[in-house]
């Protein structure tokens, strides 16, 4: 770090963490062992810190290949849900018990399928984001609050990999020593912002929440399909990666470990029939590209077919489901952009003053609802009512109402 002031002393450098006070625990991979997990996090105290790493690039879906669990009298616990058939004993051992995450909503999910969920939640990268810190990255959090920077970081790692490495190991559990303490200090400077309420309340919408069904039409996703312009060519697009997906799960592989995205546009683009033509695509690639050249040619083939049938034919573009996109409003509706655009500069002003990300005072998603489609009888409660409807949460109506009624009401002020 760059020195300060003359007379003045220098900052302190951060504290590099190269591994967690109690040395770096086993993986917990018997009956045995789980269950004397579970009855010392029942004999801790205080709140429990929680993670989870996942296998994303390598393994088909997102389930949890590692747990890692702290609790004070406890120490840090790291569990292979590979090895039982879910978590339950952990989950009836932290009942009631308060759960510290970074970044919850990339967790839960995962933990969900394992059993586990929390009576209470405190999201750390959340309340980073309530106070306004410019990163809100766990190194980063850390090294901004308790002067502490982790080693080398192993996220990307390929986590179903068995035996897990030391240096791994020492990786995830770094990942919960201390968020115990993370979270005493965010408590305290959220307290001191007049912002403990609102975290409290973001992390129970979080945690009551339900989660995400599953998405409609999914293949829909498929990166660079916008270059397509043809009915049948999504149709192939379709077959392609409904395909893959069933071949990805078969062999529990990442689908994009199998053809990528854009070898999967590339043949809906030209729609080779045979094999050899299909290799030959340019933009055709990937480590299943060849060897299962036929699958692919077979459901080439299929998505024609379905072209083919008035049914099978998918739309080019499905109906919005909202406001269209901002750009089109000047010409749609003209009183509506005023709207969002006096509507935006206000919140980004409030948001600036209050110090939170503009997207954590009212999402992007519901300004543009509102603004679109106000209430027919414009007040303070009425535009309440509408944002509560949207999801707002009540800290968020009740700073952003007022603004936004005066907003709908004169979106040209002088």
């Amino acid at each position: 770090m760059a020195p300060g002031p003359a007379g003045a002393d220098a900052p302190e450098p951060p504290r590099l963490l190269t591994e967690p006070g109690g040395g770096i625990p086993f993986v917990t991979n018997s009956r045995q062992e789980l269950e004397r997990c579970a009855r010392l996090l029942r004999a801790g105290s205080g709140p429990v810190a929680v993670d989870a790493e996942r296998a994303s690039g390598f393994r088909y879906g997102q389930r949890a290949f590692l747990v890692q669990i702290k609790r004070e009298g406890a120490g840090i616990w790291l569990i292979d849900p590979e090895a039982f058939e879910d978590l339950g004993t952990i989950q009836d051992a932290l009942g009631g018990v308060e759960w510290i995450l970074h970044a919850s909503t990339q967790d839960l999910p995962c933990l969900s399928e394992l059993g586990l969920w929390p009576d209470r939640l405190f999201d750390t990268e959340l309340a980073g984001r309530l106070l306004g810190l410019p990163r809100v990255g766990l190194a980063s959090v850390l090294e901004q609050l308790l002067g502490v920077t982790l080693a080398k970081e192993h996220s990307a790692a390929d986590w179903s990999t068995r035996p897990l490495p030391e240096d791994w190991l020492r990786y995830a559990a770094l990942d919960v020593e201390l968020l115990v303490e993370l979270r005493a200090a965010m408590i305290e400077m959220l307290a001191d912002a007049g912002k403990l309420d609102w975290a409290e309340e973001e992390f129970e919408a979080i945690r009551t929440a339900p989660l995400p069904g599953p998405r409609k039409d999914p293949w829909r996703r498929t990166s660079g399909m916008h270059r397509l312009r043809k009915p049948q060519q999504l149709a192939v697009v379709r077959e392609l990666w409904e395909t893959r997906e069933a071949l990805a799960r078969n062999r529990d592989v990442a689908p994009g470990r199998l053809i990528p995205d854009a070898a999967i546009v590339a043949a809906a683009a030209s729609q080779p029939s045979t094999v050899p033509a299909l290799l030959k695509t340019p933009g055709f690639h990937g480590r299943a590209a060849a060897k299962e050249g036929p699958r692919w040619v077979r459901a080439i083939q299929a998505g024609q077919a379905a072209a083919r049938s008035k049914e099978g034919l998918p739309q080019l573009h499905l109906p919005l489901d909202g406001p269209p996109p901002p750009r089109a409003w000047r010409d749609r509706n003209p009183l509506a952009d005023r709207r969002l655009k006096t509507a935006k500069a206000w919140i980004g002003n409030k948001a600036e003053e209050l110090s939170l990300p503009t997207e954590n005072l009212l999402t992007p998603d519901t300004l543009r609802r509102l603004c679109w489609a106000p209430p027919e009888r414009i007040d303070p409660d009425s535009v309440a009512d509408a944002l509560t409807a949207l999801g707002a949460r009540g800290w968020q109506v009740s700073i952003v109402a007022p603004i936004l009624t005066v907003a709908l009401l004169d979106p040209d002020p002088a």
